[in-house]
């Protein structure tokens, strides 16, 4: 009996996702919260996408048209979420504090790059920050480094 069990649950469970699809998941989530940052204002500039790439580029070993590939799906994944749960779940899962905190000076450095943060750029990161378990302290800090990067830039 508790063999038949062990089977059930066994062919319930999903398959373990190959170590490409688990790195090429992991990407894609980073690059939504990318995405959505630029996407929170009303007009997305080329300093902001500029910004996307970087924060990619320095998380991600990626060739020029995978970064390009991947941004783009990004903004599909970004239009068509109805939430940002399933992303940020996923790099709450796979990456430790201090790469998030990472993650989010870069999301701050895409929210400045076009010269001004909007309310609605506040907020996003505000909740961003906040699904991703990121303490206020740390939170205000990366905002001050971005702040600071945006002014000498």
């Amino acid at each position: 009996m508790l063999k038949t069990l062990k089977d059930l649950f066994d062919a319930l469970r999903m398959p373990a996702a190959t170590e490409a699809e688990a790195s090429h998941t992991l990407q894609l989530a980073t690059a939504v919260m990318l995405v959505e940052v630029m996407r929170a204002d009303a007009e997305m500039t080329d300093a902001e996408r500029e910004a996307v790439v970087a924060g990619l580029r320095d998380k991600f070993t990626l060739a020029d048209d995978e970064l390009d590939t991947l941004v783009a799906q990004a903004q599909q994944a970004s239009r068509q979420a109805s939430d940002y749960f399933g992303f940020t779940s996923q790099i709450n899962q796979h990456c430790d504090m201090p790469q998030k905190l990472l993650m989010l000076e870069h999301m701050w450095r895409v929210a400045y790059a076009d010269g001004t943060l909007s309310a609605h750029e506040n907020h996003v990161m505000w909740r961003l920050a906040d699904l991703l378990h990121i303490p206020h302290g740390a939170y205000v800090n990366a905002k001050m480094r971005a702040q600071q990067a945006a002014a000498a830039a």
